[in-house]
């Protein structure tokens, strides 16, 4: 996935409604969000391609109203980068051919959830990086005009040099070396430029940077006229691209009487004043080369930012006119502490900047406790006073994984701001690959936490009432699963199903919630209790074809009839599992239990599932429920469900019911159960008074 998950806009050429929500059901359920469009003919695909951007195209391999090849040339013919995605019951020589001869269309297997979710979020993934590369691209070449701009205007005799040769020069530069024209020094060797007996030196510069070694800041030479006349230069050199290529900047600068002065305007442009460290543009500069080396593959290199602590106190203890004085002494002490290769800037008003060029993550944050521990434990003398100052510190590991100025700066920002809200004097390093190893850690401690769990009886069930609101005796409770770790916490299911999933782990996990609630009915028949529990089952249970068998038996075992359990799963799991879903609610509705469809009315046509599935209970999607009481399109798409289902002779359930309001709402309406935690909140006793 993304780092920020985008909407996929969707369009599905499928000859039928069922195969088309079958896709959608899939990728939703991959957690892709999906804005779908389903068309049926030569006519729809234009008007859709001529409209509004799509992101990508399905079509069935077999569809009789518009074929694969027809779908690809439309998509060709509109000049737009949109995937076409075959989708095909069944990989062979046939299939193949027919997809590359629609111009190498990808293909996905039709029923395989994982298969098609990993097609469409790797053609997405790709759609959107050749997007983003387009758009680069575009920036590029707009910056490059404007660099280019700024180059033929600048006063600072310019060139471009490539193998040794001028490819690009400003006109400053032919005025310093008396050519009329860049015709008359294109292709011309710079060695021409630079006197003999600085020539041999510069030939060796050249050498080294072929090598790919960086080139140095300056070279100071003599370099001579077009017409043999030389003059004391210093050579500037910086890394660029010209047309595409890399190639080296180069910035003439002539020696004059003054060249001292020009030496200490240099040093004012980089330098920050107060605190004598670099400034704040130079370290932003020097750090967008780190990030650039990052994303060439260069690993163990750090940013830190330091803030000094009660800024605002230290001045009012001190004065404001020593603000200087007080830079300046933690700008000596910050130096004191950093060694190797390290750059060190003024960020911002009592902030500094570090650079770690050659620190791996424990160097890291060695560095930055050191420099913590030298503010904390030693006075800072400011004039004649003597201070105790602290620093918070907060850094990024810099990797492929965040490799760009924006991300590095946020990330040390957002460290920094989580030791400012601890009080300060503190450090947090933020460390892609280590972030990596510890969610691989949780997720290993998590299994084991489950695996436990099974084994001791480590879960834990609480119940919450589903409260009929047209006076139907008996009682009803939803049962919820948690997981109770050894420090007495309680974990919520969404919080270790999905690793237990992965490790296929949850069918253990329904049978014991089901054995566990057989158990519990059977105790509240006994204790004279006319009790009915809801138990969700993931889709490894909807899958075993065991199962029902098993839970009759329990059922049976303990004299419980099979009306007194409920079982749910989402409407979209049943979509994607339409066969072996009709197996299953067959099956258990012959010991009398019921299925219920969880999230129902979250699919443009869920009504039409339950011609193929007999569900006894539908909960009505949660999303409908927010805002009941205000949003009158939730009122009445709730109320259409609820008769709808009435006429159909299903009973529903509205769930996440929030306030009076909303109860309002549901009573003028035909649902037939509520719950939520305005009317209960679920606790591990099942004593509600079903009777007031």
């Amino acid at each position: 996935m993304t780092p920020k998950e985008s909407v996929l806009r969707l369009v599905l050429v499928e000859d039928r409604l069922e195969d088309a929500e079958l896709i959608i059901s899939h990728l939703r359920n991959g957690g892709l969000a999906v804005r779908p469009e389903r068309i049926e003919s030569d006519d729809q695909l234009q008007a859709t391609l001529d409209g509004p951007a799509i992101d990508m195209v399905t079509v069935s391999g077999n569809g009789s109203k518009i074929s694969l090849t027809r779908v690809a040339e439309l998509v060709h013919a509109s000049g737009k980068d949109i995937p076409v995605v075959a989708v095909m019951a069944e990989v062979n020589e046939g299939s193949l051919l027919e997809a590359l001869k629609a111009g190498g269309a990808r293909m996905a297997l039709r029923g395989h959830a994982g298969i098609m979710q990993s097609i469409i979020r790797s053609e997405f993934a790709a759609l959107e990086t050749r997007r983003a590369t387009r758009s680069l691209q575009s920036a590029l070449r707009d910056s490059e005009r404007r660099c280019d701009s700024l180059i033929d205007s600048s006063r600072d005799p310019i060139a471009y040099i490539h193998e040794g040769m001028h490819i690009r020069a400003n006109q400053a530069y032919l005025e310093m070396f008396g050519f009329e024209s860049f015709e008359d020094v294109e292709g011309l060797s710079v060695l021409d430029l630079i006197a003999g007996k600085d020539a041999n030196d510069f030939k060796q510069l050249l050498k080294r940077l072929s090598k790919g070694e960086a080139p140095p800041k300056s070279m100071p030479l003599t370099a001579q006229h077009s017409d043999g006349t030389s003059f004391d230069a210093i050579m500037e050199f910086a890394q660029a691209t010209f047309e595409g290529e890399r190639c080296l900047q180069v910035v003439f600068r002539q020696k004059t009487i003054d060249a001292e002065a020009v030496k200490e305007l240099d040093e004012l442009r980089t330098r920050d004043q107060s605190s004598g460290l670099f400034n704040r543009q130079h370290f932003l500069a020097e750090l967008d080369d780190v990030v650039a080396h990052a994303a060439n593959g260069k690993k163990n290199q750090a940013v830190l930012l330091i803030d000094i602590d009660s800024y605002g106190a230290l001045l009012n203890e001190i004065g404001l006119a020593q603000a200087d004085a007080l830079l300046s002494a933690a700008a000596r002490r910050l130096e004191s502490v950093l060694k190797g290769d390290v750059l060190a800037a003024r960020f911002a008003d009592h902030s500094f900047g570090v650079l770690l060029l050659d620190s791996d993550f424990a160097h890291t944050r060695d560095t930055a406790e050191a420099v913590r521990t030298a503010f904390v434990e030693q006075i800072l003398r400011v004039g004649a006073r003597s201070l105790t100052a602290s620093v918070s510190i907060g850094g990024v590991q810099i990797g492929e994984k965040i490799a760009s100025s924006p991300q590095v700066l946020s990330k040390a920002g957002q460290s920094l701001q989580a030791v400012g809200a601890l009080g300060g004097n503190r450090v947090e390093i933020y460390d892609p690959a280590a972030k990596d190893r510890a969610e691989e850690e949780r997720f290993q401690e998590r299994i084991r936490q489950v695996e436990e769990a099974l084994e001791t009886g480590g879960f834990v069930m609480h119940y919450q009432p589903i409260i009929s609101l047209h006076g139907d005796e008996g009682e009803c409770y939803e049962v919820l699963l948690r997981m109770q770790l050894a420090d007495g916490d309680l974990v919520p299911p969404l919080s270790f199903l999905p690793e237990a999933e992965s490790q296929g782990l949850t069918e253990r996990v329904d049978r014991w919630v089901i054995g566990r609630a057989i158990a519990q009915l059977a105790e509240r028949k006994k204790a004279g209790k006319n009790t009915r529990l809801i138990v969700n089952i993931t889709t490894e249970s909807l899958l075993d074809a065991r199962l029902p068998a098993m839970i009759n038996e329990q059922l049976k075992k303990v004299g419980i009839p099979g009306d007194r359990l409920m079982l749910e799963i989402p409407e979209s799991k049943c979509v994607t599992h339409l066969e072996q879903a009709q197996r299953f609610q067959r099956e258990i509705s012959k010991f009398g239990s019921a299925l219920s469809l969880e999230q129902f009315g979250s699919s443009g046509n869920s009504f039409q599932l339950l011609s193929h599935i007999d569900a006894g209970y539908l909960r009505i999607d949660r999303a409908l429920m927010a805002d009941l009481s205000k949003n009158t399109e939730n009122q009445k798409k709730v109320r259409e469900i609820a008769d709808r289902a009435r006429d159909l002779g299903k009973k529903t359930i509205a769930e996440f019911v929030q306030d009076a309001a909303s109860m309002t709402v549901l009573f003028t309406s035909s649902v037939n159960f509520v719950c939520g935690n305005f009317l209960a909140p679920a606790g591990p006793s099942m004593n509600y008074d079903f009777s007031q």
